[in-house]
């Protein structure tokens, strides 16, 4: 069911040569560049019509327009039953409780007397937020690409989320329910890469968006590597993944649980265990026969992802090479299940978020921790961080000068605009003191 890699005995090779080892799923974005091209030139010009048209040949329904209307979305909280909402709503109230806090404020440093910098944090205007809407429903994302967003003041937030056949051609009603809930009232029943051009040129019925944030399919990411510029981005987000950094101490019933919490997503999700305890790897491959059994979405999506090339067992010497290989890897999901968790989960360094222990499981994080569950993948985690308030804020510096501390720090400028062969970026000083340097 899943595979094993053994690297206990030789030394553990380095970088490249190690993250080459690790099992990761083929994600070719480059490939889909020129699938989704035609797409998005098509709604640059002819906007909500192509997006309407896109529409029909991917989700199977003809649209009459792209904008979900206000009824739909009342209607849909409405008929919301009552303890999704309360899950909602406490998964709301936790993300603004941990979002809240990232807000920075503005700092002004005193460089010289009478010289300041400032550094102010100001949202951009308007983000445009994909939820996906294919193999499963997300309101979780409404939820975590909403709130930070919120949270940092963005103006303007607009959500879309494909359409669906069996609602009429709207999203999801649940998608539409956590949207009402959170006060997003301009939703569009778009999705795919067509929902993207839509953000990033604008159409009749959507105004452009600055960045555009949220998961999806290969499409979507291919669309925002070629959008990227026209619009920020967050990332390109690829297949899910869990890795899970495990002892002789830990579950054995609760590793398998979390690797095919993952695998359930989708059959190119990864689920990886790296442990030094072949008792656990045997006891884990057992269980995961069995809970396999029991569960749903087995043949499409489970048996798949575990078995794919995607997913393994990895067996270290040692949890200081275990350490070496998660931080290798730099998992969108890592779960730490050792005697002494949180003390080397202080010493990860590639992670789009770390769960510690037993009772810190990533389905946790995907509903009801307060984190963020829109995460870096591929091993993104080395360079990339997830979705947060910062992702929606950008620093300003403000540079406030007086007469006497430009004059004091003029010949540096000229000497150093002189030496870059740039001297006008020195006279542009000089007209300031009748074309003579200030006397130091």
């Amino acid at each position: 069911m899943i595979s094993r890699i053994d690297l206990r005995g030789d030394a553990l090779p380095e970088g490249g040569a190690l993250r080459d080892l690790l099992p990761r799923a083929e994600f070719d974005v480059e490939a889909a560049l020129e699938t989704v091209r035609p797409i998005c030139e098509d709604v640059r010009h002819r906007g909500s019509a192509a997006v309407i048209d896109w529409g029909e040949k991917f989700d199977g329904v003809r649209l009459e327009s792209v904008r979900v209307p206000a009824a739909a979305l009342a209607r849909a909280l409405d008929e919301l039953d009552p303890a999704v909402r309360a899950a909602l709503d406490e998964s709301i109230r936790r993300a603004r409780l941990v979002h809240r806090a990232q807000r920075r404020t503005t700092h002004t440093t005193q460089v010289v007397p009478g010289g300041t910098v400032t550094e102010k944090w100001v949202p951009v205007d308007r983000v445009g937020l994909y939820v996906p809407g294919g193999r499963a429903v997300y309101p979780s994302s409404v939820v975590m690409n909403v709130v930070p967003a919120q949270e940092a003041g963005v103006p303007g937030l607009a959500v879309a989320s494909p359409p669906q056949k069996d609602f009429g051609g709207l999203p999801h009603p649940t998608i539409l329910a956590a949207c009402a809930l959170l006060g997003v009232d301009e939703v569009y029943a778009a999705g795919g890469a067509q929902a993207v051009a839509m953000f990033a040129y604008g159409t009749e019925d959507c105004l452009p968006v600055d960045l555009v944030t949220g998961p999806g399919n290969i499409y979507v990411a291919a669309a925002k590597r070629l959008l990227k510029g026209r619009i920020g981005i967050d990332a390109e987000a690829g297949p899910t993944e869990i890795a899970i950094l495990a002892d002789a101490t830990a579950d054995p019933v609760h590793v398998a649980a979390d690797l095919i919490s993952q695998a359930e997503h989708d059959p190119m999700a990864a689920a990886v265990l790296v442990t030094d305890s072949e008792e656990l790897a045997a006891a884990t491959e057992a269980e995961l026969v069995t809970q396999v059994a029991a569960t749903k979405h087995v043949e499409e999506r489970i048996q798949p992802a575990l078995a794919g090339r995607q997913s393994a067992i990895v067996l270290v010497n040692d949890l200081e090479d275990g350490l070496t290989v998660v931080n290798a890897y730099a998992a969108e999901h890592l779960e730490i299940q050792t005697a002494d968790a949180a003390a080397l989960a202080d010493r990860v360094r590639n992670a789009g978020a770390v769960f510690v222990g037993p009772w810190s499981p990533v389905s946790l994080g995907d509903y009801c921790a307060g984190s963020n569950h829109v995460l870096p993948t591929g091993g993104c985690a080395c360079h990339s961080s997830g979705l947060s308030v910062q992702s929606f804020l950008r620093g300003i510096h403000i540079v406030d000068y007086t007469r006497d501390a430009l004059a004091e720090v003029t010949h540096h400028v000229v000497t150093l605009a002189e030496a870059e062969d740039l001297p006008a970026h020195g006279a542009a000083l000089k007209a300031r003191f009748g074309w003579k340097v200030p006397q130091q």
